[in-house]
């Protein structure tokens, strides 16, 4: 509950609302939500899908909100960890993928303080589990360890986000899931390129690129970004070479559906992983092409995301040479 309230209060305070006005536009008494957004009283679901309707958050708010049943059994599961059932663990699992659509759509700064209260309670939780669905919790558990991490870095608290990371890394080596591993190693890769320290940018995607299990949707972005280093380290030929790797990857990549802990991993996406590659080989034209072209054929939700900030910034870039 008082997750809820600080993520919405956040959110409004974000978008240009007061208690007042939100309340004004979705025709509720301002008392109530008043209580609601200072975690006094629990939100109801038609609450959460009007202020998701509001700010356009695409019902990630709603998606945080647990049913009466769930919260009974995620209550029951903390105070008798021994006990988890699978119930739990989906509902914790749809609680991230709540959080996980908030970072299409809000500041990391306002997503981070709830990203971390949750995290921690997973994580406690794991710590005591036991049972047949405890490997799927730590899936859970390092998936939001990751998160938290990623939103870190996009914050640039690089070496609280750095820890986390590793963290996330080691748990989805405990369960063997190369996807989680892959991508907790892709992460510090993009904190290297934030920090722009090409040898670890090469370091890390590499890593990532190579990771057993790793999707070949992330072995394709892993490539072309480790080539981006390359690059820029003036070793060009071998970053050629990787594009070429990478190029033989793409019709594997687009016939399997992303990873479900990597939704975002299209052949779009990889298109904006293609333009950063060009920009960085001096190609500055197609650089242009493929970050234009990327950028204008996200989906409509995805087309003002915080992260897309940084391709935006490596087309001005590139269109200002080419």
């Amino acid at each position: 509950m008082s997750d809820f309230a600080d993520l919405a209060r956040r959110s409004l305070r974000d978008n240009g609302y007061s208690i007042k006005a939100a309340a004004r536009a979705m025709n509720y008494d301002p008392a109530y939500l008043s209580r609601v957004l200072n975690g006094k009283q629990a939100p109801s679901e038609r609450l959460a899908q009007s202020l998701d309707s509001l700010l356009g958050t695409g019902g990630a708010l709603a998606g945080i909100v647990l049913s009466a049943d769930d919260r009974s059994r995620v209550s029951r599961s903390i105070a008798h960890p021994s006990r988890l059932d699978a119930g739990t663990v989906d509902a914790l699992a749809g609680v991230l993928a709540a959080y996980r659509r908030l970072d299409d759509t809000a500041k990391p700064e306002s997503v981070i303080p709830a990203t971390m209260a949750q995290m921690k309670e997973v994580t406690q939780l794991l710590k005591n589990a036991r049972g047949p669905h405890r490997d799927r919790l730590a899936e859970v558990a390092s998936e939001f360890v990751q998160f938290a991490g990623w939103m870190l870095a996009q914050a640039r608290e690089d070496t609280q986000a750095v820890r986390l990371l590793n963290e996330a890394l080691e748990l989805a080596d405990e369960i063997g899931n190369g996807t989680l591993a892959a991508q907790a190693l892709n992460f510090k890769g993009y904190v290297a390129r934030q920090q722009a320290r090409p040898q670890a940018i090469a370091r890390w995607f590499a890593a990532a690129a190579r990771t057993p299990g790793a999707h070949p949707a992330q072995r394709l972005g892993d490539i072309l970004q480790a080539a981006a280093g390359m690059a820029q380290l003036g070793q060009k030929d071998q970053a050629l070479r990787m594009v070429e790797e990478a190029e033989q990857l793409t019709d594997e990549a687009a016939a399997l559906p992303p990873p479900r802990t990597a939704y975002w991993l299209t052949p779009v996406f990889n298109r904006l992983n293609l333009g950063l590659c060009t920009l960085a080989l001096g190609r500055y034209g197609d650089s242009v092409d493929h970050l234009s072209s990327g950028l204008a054929q996200l989906p409509d939700d995805l087309r003002s995301a915080p992260w897309t900030w940084e391709h935006r910034e490596a087309l001005r870039k590139a269109k200002e040479v080419a």
